[in-house]
């Protein structure tokens, strides 16, 4: 039985680890609380270099790592300057290894679930094509919840894709936020979306359901617990009502005041 969650917060993305904490706690049998960034709280002398072994150079090659020299200074900059890190992906199961190796002794059995929000991009290797594929959340001890992998994991409209592609065209760069919501149809989250909050409270619930039950995620779309690989899907599941499928409102309903 899980009977304290800790959320951390993750101060250089728009998420409100704070609001998140107080959405959960409403609704599981269990203490919630809330601590600064997990790289900062628990951080080890290796932690630089467990980051540089965890990234993905090719998205089709299954090996991971570069723990060059400059590769290590990177991180280790991006560990004090968190603002200041992006474009890397790493392997979610690694990372997830490497801050477990970090938690205290005391705090690392399944009593205490720890819920790192991180600003990392975190992936997963596909057996079944053989290429790496961003995640939102990978689930376990500690769970790791990935902010920018809300905006880049699930398939935007194929619209989306399209105009990105013919503004850089164009003009050599991305096309603004405005110019894709006013000419994309379809909804979809993008960088500093301010529904960040509300889209990742469902994630951590994911993890709390996870180790409480044993059960990854629910078959059914809609319910914050469905793993959405689409935004129209997330934003279904995350964003609208009802919350729940009929079998989850039975137990993470019953505590809305």
């Amino acid at each position: 039985m899980v009977d304290t969650v800790v959320c951390y917060r993750a101060p250089s993305t728009v998420a409100d680890v704070d609001a998140i904490g107080d959405w959960l706690e409403a609704r599981i049998d269990a203490s919630v609380s809330v601590r600064d960034r997990f790289l900062d709280v628990h951080r080890t002398d290796n932690l630089a270099e467990r980051f540089a072994e965890a990234r993905v150079p090719s998205p089709y090659d299954r090996k991971t790592g570069n723990t060059m020299l400059g590769t290590i200074r990177y991180e280790e900059r991006a560990l004090e300057h968190p603002e200041r890190e992006g474009g890397v992906l790493y392997d979610g199961a690694q990372v997830q290894r490497a801050l477990n190796s970090a938690l205290p002794a005391a705090e690392r059995d399944l009593e205490t679930l720890h819920v790192a929000i991180l600003d990392r991009a975190i992936g997963t290797w596909g057996d079944h094509d053989g290429r790496w594929h961003k995640r939102v959340n990978v689930l376990g001890q500690p769970a790791l919840i990935s902010v920018p992998g809300l905006y880049e994991a699930p398939a935007k409209p194929e619209e989306y894709y399209k105009e990105k592609q013919r503004h850089a065209l164009l003009s050599g760069d991305a096309p603004p936020r405005e110019v894709l919501e006013n000419q994309v149809e379809g909804e979809f989250l993008i960088e500093d979306d301010p529904r960040t909050t509300d889209a990742l409270k469902g994630y951590v619930l994911q993890a709390y359901h996870y180790l409480e039950t044993g059960e990854a995620f629910c078959a059914q779309e809609g319910c914050r617990l469905y793993n959405a690989h689409y935004h129209e899907d997330l934003i279904e599941a995350q964003l609208r009502e009802p919350a729940f499928c009929t079998a989850h409102a039975r137990l993470y309903e019953q505590r809305e005041a």
